[in-house]
């Protein structure tokens, strides 16, 4: 089994805050499979540690105000091309996050206020056809 994974899930240190989501049920679940670590927000070349970001509308917004959303758009395209070299059976990604939110994400005024919509990047893999999950499933 091939499961796309949030990279920040296993232990990487890409989150906004430079540090990582690693989870020991997620870990255990993967340990027998193949695994593809992936992190839409580096790959739209954004450092770690970064400014937080929340998507307003179809922006993509710091907190500062600053529109990062064609970098973002760009880092869900290039995590597009990486899931479709090969057949992935499963894609795991971290909860509530506004690229890889599943079903929830922030609502883009800073305030911990969540909507019922998935972030970027899990909105075009579940339009893609992938089977997608949280981590909060696990």
């Amino acid at each position: 089994m091939t499961v796309l994974v949030s990279a920040c899930l296993i232990g990487e240190n890409c989150k906004y805050n430079g540090g990582n989501n690693a989870s020991p049920a997620i870990l255990a679940f993967l340990k027998d499979k193949q695994v593809i670590p992936v992190c839409p927000e580096l790959l739209a070349g954004m450092p770690a540690p970064r400014p937080p970001v929340e998507v307003n509308g179809n922006r993509v917004i710091r907190k500062n105000g600053e529109d990062v959303t064609d970098a973002y758009y760009s880092g869900v395209c290039k995590a597009m091309e990486i899931a479709a070299q090969q057949p992935v059976d499963l894609v795991i990604l971290k909860s509530r996050s506004p690229t890889c939110g599943v079903g929830q994400r922030y609502d883009g005024t800073f305030t911990g206020t969540l909507v019922n919509q998935s972030g970027l990047f899990a909105q075009a893999l579940q339009q893609a056809g992938y089977t997608v999950k949280s981590s909060d499933d696990f």
